[in-house]
């Protein structure tokens, strides 16, 4: 007993953790999925992953000026006319230098049409009485220097008094020049350079006004196309920055006709054709497929965007987008809906091989 005892304890042992862990081992059991995937409809066909998309692109609609808003005027999913408003900026700082400018423009044209008009009527009369006046004043300059040298006995006057009053009479003459000098310039109107001057100061107020004016319609945004509105990230009373936003404040598109951008792997791009026949069956609905019409390729290969998680997934992938439009304009999808797209190549592939090039 002593020399089998142990022996067949352990053997027992191990029979007993053996059959526990038979027992206990983890059963696999096949669930099938809650929705069948979707399938193909040709005998050789690319798969890709579609978004569907506005005719136009999704428009990322920004401000050109960082401001805060002051009035929103359209909703999610609104229909908008081009050049209609979608939001506005507060322009208060702007309307009141507009005043400003304004009033500078004013001043600036009056300036323009006191030198253009100028001389008044009433500036005339006063001065011919100044070259009257100086002419009288001439007049009597010289009889008294007349007088003074018609004196034949010099020793009654002084030679200080003869050269005052001749003195006295080219004073007289010269002040008579400037009067009508005066007089000639004053008829003669405004320098022209002066006029010129002015024009200026004009022109360069009015190109203020305008630019200001300027500053304040760009605090309205309107619609670039008509559309529909698809997306409204702004309230009145929020910050709304410029240039290019992870969050757009409003996305809008030409939602009249429904597009689907598909990413083909670039390995896959080589097999497709354009004009090939494609089918797309949205996520959830793998069993309603309908009809795609081929639109463009676009030029440039871009990078992966939406990876899957995959550990085999290569994060340099790149993939060829392929537009296609669906062919019943009356499809009941939504912009930013995800589809599996499914393009044909029948009858591709051995005339691309054959030739030894791609698409």
């Amino acid at each position: 007993m002593k020399k089998f005892g142990l022996p067949l304890l352990a053997l027992t042992a191990l029979i007993f953790a053996v059959s526990s862990a038979w027992k206990w081992r983890s059963v696999k059991t096949s669930t099938p999925p809650p929705l069948a995937p979707p399938t193909a409809g040709f005998e050789h066909t690319v798969g890709a992953v579609g978004l569907v998309e506005a005719s136009s692109e999704n428009i990322a609609i920004s401000t050109p000026v960082p401001g805060l808003a002051i009035g929103v005027y359209v909703k999610a999913g609104a229909s908008v006319k081009a050049g209609q408003k979608l939001f506005s900026l507060d322009d208060r700082d702007l309307l009141s230098e507009l005043e400003v400018r304004r009033t500078a423009l004013e001043v600036a044209r009056q300036k323009l049409a006191k030198l253009e008009q100028a001389p008044r009527a009433e500036e005339i009369p006063p001065a011919e009485a100044r070259v009257r006046e100086a002419e009288v004043a001439l007049a009597d300059a010289a009889v008294q220097q007349k007088l003074i040298e018609s004196v034949t006995d010099r020793r009654a006057i002084s030679e200080e008094d003869l050269q005052r009053r001749r003195l006295a009479a080219k004073a007289a003459a010269a002040r008579l020049d400037e009067a009508k000098a005066a007089l000639s310039l004053l008829k003669s109107g405004s320098w022209k350079p002066d006029i010129q001057i002015a024009r200026a100061e004009v022109a360069q107020a009015e190109a203020q006004v305008r630019r200001l004016e300027t500053d304040i319609e760009r605090l309205t945004v309107r619609a670039p196309m008509a559309g529909e509105i698809l997306q409204l990230n702004l309230r009145a009373g929020e910050y709304a920055p410029s240039g290019p936003l992870a969050k757009p404040l409003i996305v809008m598109g030409d939602t009249s006709r429904l597009h689907v951008r598909a990413d083909v792997d670039e390995n896959e791009a080589w097999r497709i054709r354009g004009g090939a026949a494609a089918q797309a069956a949205e996520r959830g609905g793998g069993s309603r497929k309908v009809q795609l019409e081929f639109v463009r390729f676009e030029p440039y290969v871009t990078p992966k965007k939406s990876l899957t998680g995959d550990s085999t997934e290569r994060v340099d992938t790149r993939v060829l987008q392929v537009i296609y439009r669906f062919k019943d304009p009356g499809v009941p999808f939504r912009v930013g809906q995800q589809m599996d797209v499914f393009i044909s190549t029948d009858g591709e592939e051995t005339a691309a091989t054959s030739k030894g090039f791609g698409r």
